[in-house]
Order: structure tokens, then sequence, then C-alpha cells
């Protein structure tokens, strides 16, 4: 009896884990679309309507989106081909990369359609957190890597 509800316990877990993984992977998807959808508008619409320097951080803001999204797509991944015992390490990950996301594209998109100027120092933060997310996902990735 003890038995069969140790697996089920663990089924349960490796269930959230694949939930988990396959919500970065969704939420990755979406943003790689936005970026996509993004990209397209400031090439056709704004291209007109900004100033050359304004384009050029709406085009940053698009790209440092997309490349982001397809990191969050490889750690949703990761998190479902990986068991338990890291997928809440590579959450976190997650989980930085995504306020990186908000932060950084966020504050570059407000930047460039005058949006306060409180906007400016909030870029960098966006960018501290995508280091943190990627740092710790590589610290994450070896230190597994060796128990293994």
């Amino acid at each position: 009896m003890e038995d069969t509800s140790n697996q089920v316990k663990e089924q349960e877990i490796d269930n959230t884990d694949t939930r988990t993984g396959l919500g970065w992977v969704s939420l990755g998807a979406g943003l790689a679309g936005l970026s996509v959808m993004l990209g397209a508008f400031g090439a056709h619409s704004l291209k007109a309507r900004l100033t050359e320097k304004k384009l050029a951080t709406f085009h940053t803001a698009t790209d440092y989106l997309g490349y982001h999204a397809l990191g969050l797509i490889a750690i949703g991944i990761l998190m479902y081909v990986l068991n338990a015992e890291i997928s809440s390490k590579l959450n976190r990950s997650a989980r930085w990369i995504s306020a990186g996301i908000l932060l950084f594209s966020g504050s570059l998109y407000a930047l460039t359609f005058d949006g306060p100027r409180f906007f400016g120092p909030i870029t960098p933060l966006g960018g501290l957190c995508f280091m943190i997310g990627w740092f710790s996902l590589a610290y994450s990735l070896f230190k597994h890597s060796k128990a293994q």
C-alpha cells in the first residue's frame, strides 16, 4: 500500500513539472509570436513615424523579446525532459528571464513612445534579470550534469 502511495505522489510531482514546463513553452511561444508581430509593426507602420533613434530602441526591445522568448521555450522543454529535482531551479531561471522581458523590453517600448523618463533606469534592471536567469540556468545545469 505504501509503494502505491509513493508512486501516486511521484506521479503528481511529475505531472506538475510537466505542466509547468509546458506552461513556459506556451508563454515563450506566445511571446515569440508577439515579437514577430511587433517587428512587422515596427518595420511597416512605425518607420515613418519614429525618429531613427526611437526606431532602433523599438528594434532592440523586439529583438530581446524574441531571443528570450526562445529561451523560455528551451527552459520549458528542459523542465519537461529532466527530472523533478532540477525543475524548481529551472523554473526560477524562467521567472528571472520573464522579469527581464517585462522590465527590459517593456521599459524600452515605453521609452520609444515617450513614456515617463523613470523607465530609463528600469532597463538595466531588466538586463540584470536576464543575466541572473541565464547564469542561474547555466549553474543549475552544470551542477545537474555533475550529479548524473
